[in-house]
């Protein structure tokens, strides 16, 4: 039944024949199409169609996936090959891995961090110390914490140190304004010259005592040999 149309429209359309689509309410109209130019022209006017071609459902395929995703499916039965094979070892490393160097690196990059201290923490990623992301940002903020402190404790320590040094110094400055040794409203700077000046002189003293303990030494090795002659 309408072969003839069958096979020219599968011609025309550049398909086979199961997938020709001809309107069965005017079957007669068709029939009397004897060409390739005429079926053309009921193809224009919708006619005879060409079907989509047939494919196997995802529907199934997908619902499967979607179930899987939360972990169904996945017990002991359905499982064929060992742990290492269904997800090696190394995989797990190189994904870990290049979590921790990327957020190294972004931080690095945005200057949260120093490249000193992305050069510690990349090695010690290196030496499987961080388990995971979190873990490292934790690490990052401790040492960051650690540096500040140790900047705020260096600071007090200069801050006191020069209070002391200040504090000698008036101290100095009073005791030798109470001496006569410098004016009253003396600088602490000519309160520490003062106070330098009688250790120069005390030098000399030191110098002068071994020449005073050698001469009667040898007085008495010489009179040693007098009575002995």
């Amino acid at each position: 039944f309408l072969r003839l149309q069958k096979r020219l429209a599968a011609a025309v359309l550049k398909c086979g024949r199961k997938r020709i689509w001809i309107d069965p309410n005017e079957t007669s109209e068709v029939g009397l199409a004897n060409s390739r130019k005429n079926i053309r022209k009921l193809y224009k006017d919708g006619l005879i169609m060409r079907r989509q071609v047939h494919m196997h459902s995802r529907s199934r395929v997908k619902a499967m996936h979607a179930a899987k995703r939360p972990g169904r499916h996945s017990g002991k039965g359905k499982r064929k090959g060992s742990r290492n094979a269904r997800l090696p070892v190394q995989v797990q490393w190189m994904r870990r891995l290049r979590v921790l160097r990327r957020l190294l690196r972004k931080y690095r990059d945005s200057g949260k961090i120093t490249k000193q201290i992305y050069h510690q923490f990349y090695l010690a990623s290196k030496g499987n110390q961080f388990k995971n992301k979190s873990v490292l940002i934790e690490a990052i903020h401790k040492i960051k914490a650690d540096k500040i402190r140790e900047k705020q404790e260096a600071e007090q320590r200069e801050a006191r140190r020069a209070k002391n040094t200040e504090k000698r110094a008036r101290k100095l400055n009073a005791k030798l304004a109470r001496e006569g040794k410098i004016p009253a409203g003396a600088a602490p700077a000519e309160a520490a010259k003062e106070a330098a000046k009688p250790k120069e002189a005390a030098k000399p003293k030191e110098a002068a005592k071994p020449e005073k303990k050698e001469a009667p030494k040898q007085e008495k090795k010489g009179a040693k040999k007098g009575k002995q002659q």
